[in-house]
This record gives C-alpha cells, sequence and structure tokens, in this order.
C-alpha cells in the first residue's frame, strides 16, 4: 500500500470500490488511478426512475444506486412531465384567423405551442396516412393557409404551404401569454373537458408524427420564424417554471437562436437562481445540450475554467453561455463577471433581470428599481421602498476591454434575435442583459410578460441598446439605441393618446409599486424622483450614443405627473427664485436656473423644464442631482 508520510493512501478505497476516486493528488501519490465511471443508461432512467416519481413511489421504493446517487439528469427528460391538471383552460387554435406570425409560438414559457409548415403535396400524403376516417378530417381542419406560407410561395416553388399552430397539453400551464400577443385573435382559452383533452391529445400525436417542417417555407430573413426548424427545439418545456414566466420564454428564445447556428453542439453554466431550480427539479432536464450548475456567486468563473478545458481539446469554436439572474451577476458574482469580462475569453453572458432576488423570494438586488416595493426594501411610513438607484450592468460592461454588451427584451423578439446572433459572431466576451417579468414580485397578470416588457422600453425603465466594438473607434460608433420609441426625446408620445409615456406610466401597471399612489392616482414624491433617475439614465445613454445634439426642445411634464408645492415645505437654505444650478443628466451635468418657486420649476439650458416640489428638490439635492452652479 503507497503512502505519503504518515497519511494512508486513499487509493487503499480504490480497491475495495472501484468508483471511489479520492486522492491526494497525482503529485503525491504515484498510485493515483484514474477510474472511469459508466455512462449513465438513459433508458433505464425514463423507465425506472421517472416512473417511479411519477408514481409517487421513489422516495421508498427507489435503492441509493449509482445512476440516482450521482444526480446526473440526461437531456431531456422534462419532456415526459405532464402538467395537464395545473389549468382548467387550454388554448383553442382557430386557423382561419391565423396569419402565422409566429408570435404565440415565440414567446410561449413553457414549449406548449409548436408550429409546423409543410408542402401541399406532403400534407395530403401524411393526412392519408391516418387510419381512421374520422381522425384524418379532425387533424386536417385544424390546419391554415396563411398568405405568408401559400401564396407567396406556391408564386415561387409551385405549390403553397399548409400551416399549424399545435398546443402540447403535457406542458400548457393556462397563462394565456399566447392569447395575448396574438393580434389576429387566432387563439382563445376554452374549459378543458376530457372529451376535449383526449382530441388535444391526439392531434399532438398526429402533429409529432407528421415530420419536421419543409424548410422551403422558412424564411431565414424572419427571425420570428426560427422555431419553425427542428434544432432550434433545445428547451423541450417541462420546467417547473411559474405560468407565464418571462424567464422560460427568454430561455427558449436563447436555445432557439444558438440552436439555430450550432444545433446541440454547445454548453450552458448556470448561477444558483430561478432558473436553475426551475430546471434541474430532479429527475426532469429540459435541455437538450450539457449544462452545468454552480454556485450562485461563482458561474462565470466556472465558465473560464470550462472554456479553458474546451479549447484544450480544441472545441474553440463550441459556444459557451454563462447564465443567471441579477442577483448573481449584478450583486454576489458581480466580481466574478467583472474578471471575465477581462479576461477577453470568448464566453457569453446571458442575464435574466428581473429586479429581484426571484428565487428566494423577491429580495432587492442592486439591479431593483428605486421605490420598488419588496423584501428588504419594504414600502413604510418612513421608507418609500428601495432608495438606492439602480445599478446599470450593461454601461458597466461596456467599459470593460472589448466586450459585446446588449439590453433587450423578449416582446422585441427580432431584436432579442439579433443581440444573441451578433453576441455569437463576436470573438470576445459579450453580456446580453435581458428584462424578464417576474409575475409573483412584479405583480401582474400570468399573461402579462411581453406586454410589461414592451411597456418597460417605451417608458425608459429598461432601454434597449446595443455595444459593439467591431463597429468603430468610439462608443458613439459603438453604441445604437435602434429600437427604442423616439431615440432623440426625453420621453416617447402615445400617437393612440398624445400623451407623453414616462417611468411612472409603467409603475402605474405593476403591483410592486402600488403603495405610491393615493385614491386618486397622483405619485409619490419617491416617484417622481425615481422618474428623474430612468430620465437621466436614459439622457446619459443618448449622450455617448451621439443624441442628445439632435433632441428636440423637452416639453414640460405632463400634467398629471407634476406635483405641486406643499404648504409648510422649507426651501432649501441657498436655493430661491434665480439660483443658478447644474442638473446632472448623463455623464455632462446641465446648467439651469431656478426659475419659479411656487411651484418649483427648474429652466435647464437644454430647453426643458422640470416641475418639482420642494420636498422633490431636497431629495434631489440629497442625492447629488442638482447642485449650485
Amino acid at each position: 500500500m503507497a503512502s505519503v508520510g504518515n497519511r494512508p493512501s486513499l487509493n487503499e478505497a480504490n480497491s475495495r470500490d472501484p468508483f471511489n476516486n479520492n486522492s491526494y493528488g497525482t503529485l503525491e501519490d504515484s498510485s493515483y488511478k484514474l477510474v472511469n465511471l459508466p455512462i449513465l443508461d438513459v433508458n433505464d432512467f425514463n423507465e425506472r426512475i421517472i416512473r417511479a416519481y411519477e408514481d409517487g413511489t421513489a422516495e421508498k421504493d427507489l435503492p441509493a444506486d449509482l445512476p440516482v446517487a450521482r444526480s446526473i439528469v440526461p437531456a431531456g427528460t422534462a419532456t415526459l412531465r405532464d402538467f395537464s391538471y395545473i389549468a382548467p383552460e387550454i388554448p383553442e387554435y382557430i386557423p382561419e384567423k391565423c396569419t402565422g406570425c409566429m408570435n404565440c409560438v415565440t414567446l410561449c414559457p413553457d414549449t406548449a405551442i409548436l408550429g409546423k409548415v409543410t408542402s401541399e403535396t406532403q400534407w395530403e400524403k401524411n393526412l392519408n396516412g391516418i387510419a381512421d376516417e374520422a381522425d384524418q378530417q379532425m387533424f386536417r381542419k385544424q390546419w391554415a393557409e396563411p398568405r405568408k406560407y401559400y401564396e407567396g410561395p406556391k408564386k415561387k416553388i409551385g405549390e403553397g404551404g399548409k400551416f399549424l399552430i399545435m398546443i402540447d397539453p403535457s406542458k400548457c400551464k393556462g397563462c394565456a401569454e399566447c392569447v395575448t400577443v396574438c393580434d389576429d385573435l387566432a387563439l382563445k382559452m376554452i374549459p378543458k373537458t376530457d372529451e376535449l383533452m383526449t382530441s388535444i391529445r391526439k392531434s399532438h400525436r398526429f402533429f409529432k408524427e407528421f415530420g419536421p417542417s419543409d424548410e422551403r417555407y422558412v424564411n431565414d430573413n424572419l427571425l420570428i420564424d426560427m422555431m419553425l426548424k427542428e434544432q432550434t427545439h433545445i428547451y423541450v418545456g417541462g420546467a417547473g417554471s411559474c405560468a407565464g414566466c418571462g424567464e422560460g420564454s427568454a430561455l427558449r428564445m436563447l436555445c432557439a437562436a444558438v440552436g439555430a447556428k450550432h444545433s446541440n453542439n454547445w454548453g450552458i453554466v448556470a448561477a444558483t437562481g430561478c432558473n436553475t431550480v426551475y430546471t434541474s427539479t430532479y429527475p426532469y432536464n429540459p435541455y437538450l445540450v450539457p449544462w452545468t450548475n454552480s454556485l450562485f456567486e461563482n458561474a462565470p468563473a466556472y465558465s473560464m475554467g470550462l472554456r479553458m478545458k474546451w479549447d484544450q481539446k480544441g472545441w474553440g469554436e463550441k459556444p459557451l453561455w454563462c447564465i443567471g439572474g441579477d442577483g448573481a451577476m449584478f450583486d454576489i458574482g458581480f466580481q466574478s463577471l467583472s474578471r471575465l469580462l477581462a479576461s477577453g475569453m470568448n464566453i457569453k453572458v446571458f442575464v435574466l433581470d428581473t429586479q429581484v432576488y426571484s428565487n428566494t423570494g423577491g429580495q432587492a438586488s442592486t439591479s431593483t428599481y428605486m421605490g420598488q416595493n419588496t423584501k428588504m426594501s419594504v414600502h413604510g411610513k418612513s421608507v418609500g421602498g428601495k432608495s438606492e438607484r439602480r445599478k446599470e450592468i450593461s454601461q458597466i460592461a461596456m467599459m470593460h476591454p472589448r466586450t459585446y454588451v446588449a439590453q433587450t427584451t423578449t416582446a422585441h423578439v427580432n431584436h432579442f434575435y439579433r443581440c444573441v446572433l451578433d453576441a455569437m459572431e463576436f470573438d470576445g466576451p459579450a453580456v446580453i442583459c435581458c428584462y424578464t417579468t417576474c409575475q409573483p414580485e412584479h405583480g401582474v397578470a400570468d399573461n402579462m410578460a411581453a406586454d410589461q416588457a414592451r411597456l418597460a422600453v417605451d417608458t425608459r425603465a429598461f432601454p434597449m441598446m446595443t455595444y459593439d466594438p467591431s463597429k468603430g473607434n468610439t462608443i458613439k460608433e459603438r453604441l445604437s439605441l435602434q429600437g427604442n420609441p423616439a431615440v432623440s426625446e426625453d420621453w416617447w408620445t402615445n400617437p393612440k393618446t398624445g400623451e407623453q409615456v414616462d417611468f411612472i406610466d409603467f409603475c402605474r401597471s405593476e403591483g410592486r409599486f402600488a403603495k405610491h399612489f393615493n385614491r386618486d392616482g397622483d405619485p409619490s414624491d419617491v416617484l417622481e424622483l425615481a422618474n428623474l433617475d430612468r430620465l437621466e439614465n436614459w439622457r446619459q445613454l443618448q449622450e455617448l450614443a451621439g443624441l442628445l445634439d439632435k433632441k428636440k426642445p423637452a416639453q414640460p411634464t405632463k400634467p398629471k405627473a407634476t406635483p405641486v408645492v406643499k404648504n409648510g415645505d422649507e426651501v432649501p437654505p441657498g436655493y430661491g427664485l434665480g439660483t443658478k444650478i447644474k442638473y446632472s443628466a448623463g455623464t455632462t451635468p446641465v446648467s439651469g436656473v431656478v426659475s419659479s418657486m411656487d411651484p418649483v420649476i427648474l429652466s435647464l439650458d437644454d430647453n426643458t423644464e422640470l416641475q418639482i416640489t420642494v420636498e422633490l428638490l431636497q431629495k434631489a439635492i440629497a442625492q447629488g442631482v442638482v447642485a449650485k452652479h
């Protein structure tokens, strides 16, 4: 028996147990032996282990053998998970109204809606293969002929395409997101019945047996059609996320975009958080690519080690994505993320930004908005929610050497896909921060993930951007705000109402800000200050992108969001009518003057007028937003 000093070699254990691979290390113990563990038997896992969990007998009957004890989960096992008992309703497809926009397929967080397009010839052939005449007619009626797939291709290749949207009854959680995003009213929620569910299950089986989509009908220039291709189906559904989860949609779309280029030849390192909990509830795994979960704080560092190993093996072209929430990337793993970006290594980072620690109950993070009512920053008599301003991870990432950076949302499908595709093309580190609605912590309905993400962009709560170092030598050349409404103005004006839309409008739509409005709907002073914070962040981006010079003279704040001086407020010492000030807008303060004290109006040299209360002026001075000039 080999030994190191007075310590016995742990290789003695190997002679008793061939699967014990412990040792003091090869530099000290020449008897170290490499042990190869047997490959997991996937069929056994599916038939024995998953069946035991489905039957509720796993805890009692499964032995602690090698397949179970290692906690390894094969790829795609979540496809066997059944959520059909969750919701009382399920979407119904109305083919005659469908235009084939693919919004429902793209934004479903659970892979519960799939699309397929096939030629008329193949369609007829496959239908004739269904033995039962009644089943054949039932399935035939479900197909549509949208102009997008039928008339155009018929002129081009001589044969139109038949299109179908199919509901997977085992994956649908009834969130109704698909119904909300369908502008053509081609989907509606209907009550479940035993007869209906039997019919849907039968149709879904026919759908799977029909074969893949005919790619002659898939336009590669239309990124939203991406999920018609089989290689994009990397996230199979069956994850334990909440109904309508914004993160689920983001992960599906990320997997689709990477899968479109690399199929399943890539990998994921996931930081502990919501995304790892609902995607690794043993024995269910929704991914068809290898992925691993390290600690909460070190996913970027773990990714660096894995990247080095892959490069050593000659896998330099194999993409590696590091995924985590705002808690993992903004907070506890922030230093690790910074080190990754400074390394120059070809690793892509995807941040699921819910503005809270979603997994542990909605505690505040540095991504949380000012004024937001969350755990650890609860709204009360003394404190009006979170008092700190939001950290902007994208601007920080931009200051790292040669790093691609983007902010996007799933509601802006083309922008999202383009960000992912460009990040993969970029030779070096990349960070994509994606706004992801968290229904229970944001206080919104299950079907509102996309709507709230779109509103976050419209109200400057979460501006979209891309920063690509390959576009030029200056920040102005590299930074694009394309995709945001009214990019040269402070706020966007809704053309339907003629009203200016700001951060306070966003706050009105979510429960996390509800305590900031009185019975008349007037916002608190804290929200007014938060509104200024979002405007300042937007102006900073405009300045960096070279858009401040193109701005039109700003209009005064709209009346409904304009507070007035309160009786009894004391004017801050040294401030009065005519006092010259500096207002911090972006990276360059803007000079101005106090032009009125009743109400307080700050007239700035960029033709902006800000009308605020004395109390809000006091807070702005304390925050350093306003200073005497």
